[in-house]
């Protein structure tokens, strides 16, 4: 198929220029202004319009196998194009646990058959799987996932020792959820001896506090500092631990962060609103928090905007706070928040595409994608800034069908993706005729 997109605004981390862009079978043929149309072309008029890298994101939870109830790699990376995420590096929290070769294989089975957007999976790391990491091919995966808390599907790994060994033979980034669990155990039982079974979720900020989170974080860097290995730490939530990473050229940093839209969107005074549809691991803190942590992204601090995609079902969601499973959908609408943040002149497009496209390419090594070059894949996201949108259970993709953004209008729509060259999403109408590729790393 040759598609040529016409006179549209399109995005880099430089600038953004109104080009054509011609796409035939799944790459970039030509990027330039005024391409000679040709009646083999499928025209699309991008006037007035803004084209994207498409988003890669790195860090969702799909739920398969095992949790399918809540989601399953089909349902959420169909929510994924939707939103002009066209690339996902999917969690080892599920069931059973990806802590194995043959689990992850088994992963890489399912995707290929069921995921409409490009896919890879993260092994994680255990306590007790050692041997499982010596036999990895490094090449297959983007990184080896370590939870220094506890989170949903109990993945625990507080042997520091294994750790270090872990770093020490990974070819790949360490990526760490970071929170110090006696921390955490500490404060819980603090709070349990006030509420008994009724915390208000207003309280989760004081249990998966600050102070969990820095003390973790700190650890953890310097650990990777000792071993001089490639770490990365996930979903940043305090304006300290932002403090912590370097303001260096990407290709010059060994140590990466990354901010999810959640921490970027919401504070401690929407709990009173959002309740426990804003209940994440780790918590979302103060306005303070917010603001360091916008302030970090944009002094190039932290390197990576992601999402943490987590569906559970909105009656899950409704569970007393020590029943009420953390995290939430958030995949098919990260690009329309974040242009909504655009608009309220918290950060520029170029830097968007940036965080959210170029840099997981860099620190990952993806091949020929999260950028718009000539001989690149075609994962394209093109939406419209003046087209608005009000997220409600009819245009949501997710299999949970509810957002925490729910009821909101946002000021434009993802119009277009395509994934591979294949248009797999137009105008609210998803094209799962042809199905994402095993991501490849360099």
């Amino acid at each position: 198929m040759k598609f040529l997109i016409k006179n549209i605004n399109l995005v880099s981390s430089e600038d953004i220029k109104k080009l054509d862009v011609l796409v035939i079978d799944r790459l970039i043929e030509k990027i330039d202004s005024n391409i000679k149309i040709s009646p083999e072309f499928k025209v699309i008029d991008g006037e007035g319009k803004f084209l994207f890298p498409g988003l890669i994101d790195d860090q969702v939870h799909f739920r398969e196998p095992g949790l399918t109830h809540k989601g399953s790699i089909f349902t959420e990376s169909r929510a994924a194009v939707a939103g002009g995420v066209t690339s996902y590096f999917e969690m080892p929290n599920t069931i059973p646990q990806t802590t194995t070769i043959d689990n992850l294989n088994d992963k890489f089975k399912i995707a290929s058959k069921n995921s409409i957007a490009n896919y890879s999976f993260m092994f994680g790391g255990t306590n007790s799987n050692f041997d499982q990491i010596k036999r990895l091919d490094f090449n297959q995966i983007p990184a080896i996932k370590l939870f220094l808390g506890s989170s949903t599907g109990d993945m625990l790994i507080d042997n520091y020792d294994v750790i270090e060994n872990i770093m020490k033979i990974s070819k790949v980034p360490v990526v760490v959820h970071s929170e110090d669990e006696s921390i955490i155990k500490n404060n819980l039982e603090k709070y349990i001896k006030i509420y008994g079974e009724d915390i208000p979720v207003e309280i989760h900020p004081l249990i998966r506090s600050e102070e969990a989170c820095l003390k973790s974080t700190l650890k953890i860097i310097n650990l990777a500092k000792k071993c001089k290995s490639r770490l990365h730490v996930f979903h940043l939530s305090t304006k300290l631990e932002s403090e912590l990473f370097e303001k260096i050229p990407i290709e010059d940093k060994n140590i990466t962060s990354e901010v999810c839209i959640h921490h970027l969107s919401f504070n401690d005074s929407n709990y009173k609103e959002k309740g426990s549809l804003i209940k994440w691991n780790p918590s979302i803190k103060t306005k303070s928090d917010q603001d360091g942590l916008w302030s970090a992204l944009n002094s190039d601090k932290i390197d990576i905007i992601a999402t943490d995609h987590a569906p559970h079902t909105f009656t899950e969601k409704q569970n007393k706070y020590l029943e009420c499973p953390s995290g939430g959908p958030l995949v098919q609408h990260s690009l329309i928040v974040m242009f909504e943040h655009f608009l309220n002149k918290r950060i520029s497009l170029e830097k968007i595409v940036e965080k959210m496209c170029n840099n997981p390419a860099t620190i990952f090594k993806i091949n020929k994608r999260g950028f718009i070059k000539e001989g690149y894949y075609a994962d394209l996201a093109i939406l419209d800034p003046k087209k608005s949108q009000t997220i409600s259970s009819k245009n949501i993709f997710y299999k949970c069908g509810w957002s925490p953004f729910e009821g909101k209008t946002f000021n434009s729509t993802v119009t277009h993706t395509f994934v591979n060259g294949h248009l797999a999403f137009k105008r609210g109408v998803i094209n799962d005729s042809k199905l994402g590729m095993k991501i490849d790393f360099s």
